[in-house]
């Protein structure tokens, strides 16, 4: 669409019209404008639209529209992938309908008490806002129930079918009435999601935003060629050359954040890390504390940072280059919100600048290179903004108490020139490290060294190995859809309990998967084996095993390695980082309605 439209034209009650408003929204975003009018007329939809495009309320309201005030039963609900995102949508859902009286909002997720949940469903809900694995619990339960839902949403649907909840989706809307108004909203239109949109939706509409819409215009876009070991020397150059006050910095590993939270700390940096490994009761003390400006620097897994939503973020520092160019969108659409102006610096090390270039193709923008701050400019800043502090503190008045001060400096024999230098010192805090007159760009080791396999870059997380191996060289094998479950996807032999995600189902058990050497293999020893005390004798496929897992430990599903699954049990390799969350939360969890017992596997 070429013009804007304003939500004071499109017929929507009084009291959405004072929401958005309140919000700061006057004109619709063009998936908002898209949609709108079709879900208000009850249509069937699939938006073909990314984090960041405004999305929410282009279901959102006209889901609250359709509400049937003060009625206690579930009218309609919205299935996200993940904890995070849901919470978000859930928030948003509370902002549209806050003068719309009778609409109430509740939110379930693993993780979360579950009798609180069903304790806020009993008081009456008519809008449910869940991951599937904790609907489907809830259902189980017959704490939730669908036959009088009319309308369902399915938001960010390809990560919640690559994230194994097909069959749980599939189940979801199994329960609820034929009748219903079905919306889709996914970034990609992969052949799963096709298949879905074939069997549950009827005569669909389909509204999309292209990808030059995606990156927002107001978020400046720069990258940094730099040596690897300086990486955390030019995101502190960056942050106070450009005096950058609340910042997501996005690393693609837990240890990474790790890592990272504790250099920025000891340089003098407010810094807390949000990844998996939080409860959620940490990851939403951490956020109010970002939000407030209590903490200024939050460094992030991209799982972990699903879902954030803050308006005021300065700038994102991608200190790991994104592992997939659709993280990209998603991490950067995280500053420049609501309006206002943001900036995006991607750290780049090596031959990465390949992975850059293919940012650049999807998104339809080209990334400058930025010029790295040398340590004279960072000071010159900080003396910039001090003598503007001096002034504005002159101009204040009441310095009669400090009259002696200079005087009694005088006498012990310092100069005006030292005690002026010695005051913007203490003042500024900075201190020249190793790194001071040293050129950091990358640009200028790249001729003189050999990159190995590890610092390439060139190839993604390898899934089916381990939660901290790199796989090399080809891009196109671990696409999603493929991966971790690719069953044979090369041709040749079975591959031993391998298999293709929203493919079809193994038909039986497989033996031990076998190496090279034709011995049995063994998980990477940064994986944990697990033992599940169902199998194929009660019908499990991977997917729900994935969707189990990642529902209720909230550990992202593509960390998990080989899954084996045997007549009468099934193993899991679980990253040793996430093995304690996966034995205490799956402690009584169900599995297609079957309570399990996961132990850690005996050798």
């Amino acid at each position: 669409m070429s013009e804007k439209i304003r939500f004071d034209s499109l017929p929507l009650s009084e009291g959405i019209q004072a929401a958005v408003k309140e919000m700061g929204f006057e004109f619709a975003s063009p998936i908002q404008s898209e949609a709108i009018p079709y879900v208000l007329e009850g249509r069937d939809v699939i938006g073909q639209a990314q984090t960041g495009t405004g999305k929410t309320a282009a279901f959102g309201i006209p889901m609250i529209e359709h509400i049937v005030p003060f009625e206690k039963f579930v009218q309609a609900i919205i299935l996200c992938p993940t904890r995070e995102l849901a919470v978000q949508v859930s928030e948003e859902m509370k902002k549209l309908s806050k003068f719309t009286k009778g609409v109430w909002v509740t939110t379930v997720y693993g993780g979360d008490s579950i009798d609180r949940q069903i304790k806020s469903l009993k008081a009456g809900a008519n809008i449910v806002v869940g991951t599937p694995g904790r609907v489907i619990d809830l259902i189980e339960r017959r704490a939730l129930k669908l036959n009088q839902t009319s309308m369902v949403v399915l938001d960010e649907a390809d990560e919640m079918l690559d994230m194994g909840f097909r069959e749980d989706i599939e189940s979801i809307l199994e329960e609820i009435p034929n009748e219903r108004q079905t919306v889709l909203f996914s970034a990609t239109m992969s052949k799963p999601i096709m298949a879905l949109t074939n069997r549950f939706l009827t005569d669909p509409k389909l509204v999309k935003v292209v990808k030059n819409e995606i990156t927002n215009v107001n978020i400046e876009q720069l990258y940094y060629d730099v040596k690897g070991r300086a990486k955390m020397e030019v995101t502190t150059r960056l942050i106070d050359f450009y005096s950058l006050k609340l910042v997501l910095i996005f690393c693609n590993q837990k240890k990474r954040v790790d890592e990272v939270v504790e250099e920025l700390m000891l340089r003098g940096y407010a810094a807390e890390g949000l990844h998996g490994d939080l409860r959620q009761s940490q990851r939403t003390q951490v956020m109010n504390r970002f939000r407030s400006g209590n903490v200024s620097y939050l460094v992030a897994t991209d799982v972990a940072a699903r879902g954030l939503d803050v308006d005021n973020v300065d700038a994102v520092i991608n200190y790991d280059i994104p592992l997939d160019e659709e993280y990209y969108v998603h991490r950067i659409g995280r500053t420049g919100r609501a309006g206002k102006s943001g900036k995006a610096f991607t750290l780049v090390v090596g031959s990465e600048r390949n992975r850059l270039r293919e940012i650049m193709n999807y998104t339809k923008v080209k990334i400058d290179k930025g010029v790295i701050p040398t340590f004279s400019d960072v000071v010159g800043v900080k003396k910039g903004m001090f003598i503007d502090r001096v002034a504005a503190t002159i101009a204040e008045g009441g310095l009669e108490l400090f009259d002696d001060a200079l005087p009694n400096l005088q006498h012990a024999g310092f100069s005006v020139e030292q005690v002026v230098a010695a005051l913007v010192k203490m003042n500024m805090g900075v201190v020249k490290n190793e790194f001071g007159d040293e050129n950091l760009d990358g640009e200028m080791e790249r001729g003189s060294r050999k990159y190995g396999r590890e610092e390439r870059g060139g190839g993604r997380f390898e899934r089916g190995g381990g939660g901290d191996r790199w796989g090399g060289g080809d891009r196109g094998g671990e696409r999603r859809g493929g991966g971790r479950f690719d069953r044979d996807a090369r041709g040749g032999g079975d591959r031993g309990g391998r298999f293709e995600r929203g493919g079809e189902r193994d038909r039986g058990p497989k033996g031990p998967r076998m190496d090279r050497e034709g011995k049995p293999y063994r998980s990477d020893e940064n994986m944990v084996r697990m033992q599940v005390n169902i199998g194929f004798n009660e019908k499990i496929s991977p997917s729900n095993i994935v969707g189990a897992f990642a529902g209720e430990s909230g550990i992202p599903g593509n960390v998990l390695g080989q899954i084996q699954i045997e007549n009468k049990h099934t193993f899991v390799d679980v990253p040793k980082e996430f093995a304690n969350v996966v034995l205490e939360k799956m402690s009584g969890a169900q599995i297609k309605g079957k309570r399990v017992i996961v132990e850690v596997a005996k050798a």
